[in-house]
């Protein structure tokens, strides 16, 4: 069992989301705070140069386009919303960008929809170009399309986008700069007998019963958002960290061990995660058959599956559907998410990745099903 007492999980952790939100990026809706941007780009350069990998998830784009445009109160009007999101979305990318390139870091925009992680060919090609990303030592700056989605911005908030980027690129950890210290067991603006929660267990009932509403007139979320957000990350393994944005060096301080703001701990951990999800899989919409070599590599050595060890596919599925991994007998000993379609996996059955581009048109994967997201299943 891996070491998770609060001090181990941010030191022990390679790949972090951080989520900062609108009240801070933006100084309460007084525009965008480059300095304070500065600071938390001037750690994440930190991070990268120490080794690890580090994805920025930033709200205020509509807040934002609300200075730009001159309006003092949040629009009602979806319209109205998209209009100061494509806005405010200009100055907020530009600020990163030129930030993190003081530090000597590259950037990168990523924006997207809660549609964009539903969909699985999407997810898959929003996964592989965020790994692609992280593997170049450039930090992506994410934000949720708020130009395109209509009851997104009405009730989407990044606190839950922060928890689904973690689950995407299984992250070990998730990091809520807020402007709270951390989570109280009451609202400490109204209760003087609101008490400090050091350490919590993400998913713990108890907690969404202590958290109040929405406490800010810029943003769309509250610290029920944050709680449930740690709540989802858990789901694929990653622990959750509540902590005030203003903190000063506070990711560096996280990372180093110390116990700043709020630690809701996954109780789950990250690969259990994953490969319970492919285990339990009830339906599966196809299979492929391996020759006794590729089997005994899947099964025995822990290798990924190579399209060149494939004898055989069958059913119809897509990119990124959970498909089985039969032996030549028949027998099932494995299952995993498919990087390619049936379609395309019949084109490359039995040949080398270097035939792939001739073959689809276009260089993909090297792998069928790469280890990290496949489970044995005999």
């Amino acid at each position: 069992m891996p070491d998770i007492t609060p001090p181990s999980v941010l030191r022990n952790a390679k790949r972090i989301v951080v989520k900062v939100g609108s009240s801070l990026v933006t100084n309460e809706g007084r525009g965008l705070d480059a300095d304070a941007i500065g600071q938390w780009c001037g750690q994440l350069a930190t991070l990268v140069k120490d080794g690890r990998e580090v994805i920025m998830v930033s709200s205020g784009a509509i807040a934002e386009g609300m200075k730009r445009l001159g309006w003092t109160a949040r629009p009602k009007a979806i319209h109205e919303l998209q209009a100061a999101a494509a806005v405010g979305q200009m100055g907020l990318v530009q600020v990163y960008e030129t930030k993190l390139r003081e530090n000597g870091i590259g950037s990168a925009q990523v924006l997207l929809t809660h549609a964009d992680l539903a969909d699985r060919e999407r997810y898959l090609n929003a996964r592989s170009t965020l790994l692609a990303l992280l593997q170049l030592g450039v930090v992506p700056v994410i934000n949720e399309n708020d130009t395109v989605v209509n009851d997104e911005i009405k009730f989407g908030d990044n606190d839950t986008l922060g928890a689904l980027v973690a689950n995407l690129v299984e992250a070990d950890a998730l990091v809520i700069l807020t402007d709270q210290k951390g989570l109280y067991t009451a609202d400490p603006r109204k209760d003087p007998n609101a008490r400090f929660v050091h350490v919590g267990k993400a998913g713990d009932p108890a907690l969404e019963a202590m958290a109040g509403g929405a406490g800010s007139s810029i943003g769309s979320g509250g610290m029920i958002t944050k709680i449930l957000a740690a709540k989802r990350a858990a789901g694929s393994g990653a622990s959750t960290v509540i902590a005030w944005g203003r903190e000063p060096q506070a990711l560096i301080r996280l990372t180093q061990g110390e116990a700043i703001g709020t630690l809701l701990v996954a109780q789950t951990q990250k690969n259990q995660a994953r490969k319970r999800w492919m285990a339990d899989h009830l339906q599966m919409r196809g299979s492929v058959t391996v020759d006794a070599g590729a089997a005994g590599k899947v099964r025995d050595e822990g290798k990924s599956l190579l399209p060149i060890g494939m004898t055989q596919v069958e059913g119809e599925f897509s990119r990124g559907d959970v498909i089985a991994i039969r032996d030549t007998h028949g027998a099932e000993i494995a299952r995993g998410l498919a990087n390619y379609s049936s379609s395309e996996a019949r084109l490359i059955c039995r040949k080398a990745s270097s035939e792939f581009e001739k073959l689809l048109g276009y260089t993909g994967e090297p792998e069928m099903v790469h280890r990290t997201n496949l489970v044995l299943t005999r």
